[in-house]
């Protein structure tokens, strides 16, 4: 049968995770869905494309198969994800389809190839063309007018080259409507297999869902709401509750469902919604979300009751002056009630930690950790340096400061995938050296507890799921927390 479009994560590193937020290999064996790849391919099979989608790094499908595997398919379009240290690889490889495939078009979407689209272009005469920020209604068109043989050169949100110039057509408009994308849980069943993915805070196996894009927030370090999505718009609160229905009817063998955008809670009677839908469903599945440090005491027992299990937050830094230097628009001193109120509501906390941004010195390092090493609800915790990508606030201001590291983009990861520090320094002379150690140290602190180890025997003990967790994400983790990821670094 003809294709139209293979959407394919290519090869790089095992268990590379290009769509996260920080693309790196985890230390805790965190593999990501491919998901607004998947998101895409569904679209364009709803809207009647035949369309495929690989992930060559879950699949553990090598670079020479990977490129058979295209060329065998032979689409009118190849559609390949990217992501700031992969872009190297992700060149390479976009080349070699090109190679195998000279009449398919090669098209680069995802947060690093929408934020250098110009040089990207410019400097590969096998890329077709650059696919922007949202791409789903993009990809579509692409197809539409190759399906009917028309020119495709006006379509909006694209970047491409002709006569060695560069055209940087308008920005495509934000789907405001986002009931019209397919279910992503419908979307993987078809094409991927669910249990190559893993999540260490989510119960095994799952599925990864986005119930919203964008986020309206301004934390100058974050990537996909500056280089992808944009502002916050939420799928209806019945779509929501719906795809949940889907999940328990279609895949019993999930365990649990991450609602992994950005900030589910950003608009608070939205969440509130979801959390009616659910119950009215009478939903079983529980659930984790992304949330940020300021919800109240009655959202969370009504997300509670709604079935959410385990929320994410982004502290960051106990340091107010450090939250203001990157605009996190948290008041540290609200943090410890909603940390309070969750724990009352009896929703545990994956906890997540930056070291080295504007204004942090060892000092609010060393604070940060200590407050983290006091909540007994934060049933895990993450500890990463400032990575800086193309497209951020923060990348710009590490770049016009002197700041950033005058390196290879493969090199904003170490040689085995770990997070490395893309500047050398911050503005108090914190180095990137003091950074990975602090994060290693603050690692180990925090997991190798006597009363942390503890609390997750009695927690084991107390429920079996937690326990099958915690058992598999220990196996992920124990190797990482007698390493020193700066020892990597040359």
């Amino acid at each position: 049968m003809f294709m139209d479009a293979l959407f394919i994560n290519g090869p790089f590193l095992d268990g590379f995770s290009r769509e996260s937020r920080s693309p790196a290999v985890t230390k805790s064996g965190t593999l990501y869905y491919p998901a607004w790849l998947a998101y895409a391919c569904g679209y364009a099979e709803k809207k009647g494309f035949n369309c495929k989608l690989v992930d060559s790094i879950a699949d553990k499908i090598s670079f020479n198969d990977s490129v058979a595997l295209a060329k065998n398919a032979n689409p009118r379009i190849v559609v390949i994800g990217t992501s700031t240290p992969s872009i190297d690889a992700d060149l390479e490889f976009a080349k070699a389809v090109k190679e195998s495939l000279p009449s398919s078009l090669v098209v680069l979407v995802g947060t690093h190839a929408s934020s250098m689209a110009d040089q990207i272009v410019l400097d590969n005469d096998f890329i077709d063309l650059i696919a922007r920020r949202e791409y789903d209604l993009t990809i579509v068109e692409l197809l539409e007018c190759l399906k009917e043989g028309k020119d495709w050169t006006g379509i909006l949100g694209i970047t491409y080259k002709h006569n060695q110039s560069v055209y940087f057509n308008p920005d495509r408009p934000y789907i405001e409507d986002l009931d019209i994308i397919p279910f992503g849980a419908e979307i993987y069943a078809k094409h991927l297999t669910i249990e190559n993915y893993f999540y260490a805070h989510v119960r095994f196996p799952m599925i990864s869902i986005f119930t919203s894009r964008g986020c309206n927030a301004k934390c100058s370090y974050c990537l996909y709401p500056q280089t992808m999505f944009g502002k916050f718009r939420a799928r209806s609160p019945k779509n929501i509750a719906d795809e949940f229905l889907w999940i328990t009817q279609n895949l019993p063998a999930v365990k649990e469902v991450l609602i992994d955008d950005d900030t589910f809670t950003m608009d608070k009677e939205h969440a509130r919604e979801v959390a009616r839908e659910l119950i009215k469903n009478n939903n079983k599945l529980l659930w984790t979300c992304e949330a940020r440090a300021n919800l109240d005491y009655e959202t969370l027992v009504l997300m509670r009751k709604a079935g959410c299990r385990l929320i994410v937050t982004g502290f960051e830094s106990v340091s107010q002056e450090v939250l203001n230097n990157v605009k996190k628009g948290i008041k540290q001193s609200n943090v410890d009630d909603y940390v309070d109120s969750a724990n009352r509501a009896g929703i545990k906390i994956h906890a997540c930690f930056m070291a080295g941004n504007p204004g942090d010195t060892m000092e609010t390092l060393n604070a940060t950790l200590e407050w983290a090493l006091t909540k007994k609800n934060f049933d895990t915790a993450q500890f990463f340096p400032l990575q800086v990508y193309p497209g951020t606030a923060a990348y710009k201001w590490a770049e016009e400061t002197g700041y950033l590291k005058k390196q290879g983009f493969r090199d904003w990861i170490t040689p085995s995938g770990m997070h490395n520090m893309t500047i050398l320094n911050n503005d108090k002379g914190l180095t990137f050296q003091q950074c990975l150690d602090f994060c290693d140290y603050a690692r180990k602190k925090f997991y190798l507890r006597p009363s942390f180890i503890y609390k997750k025997v009695i927690q084991g003990i107390k429920e079996p799921q937690e326990f099958k967790k915690n058992i598999k994400g220990f196996f992920k983790i124990y190797k990482y927390l007698f390493k020193k990821v700066s020892k990597e670094v040359s």
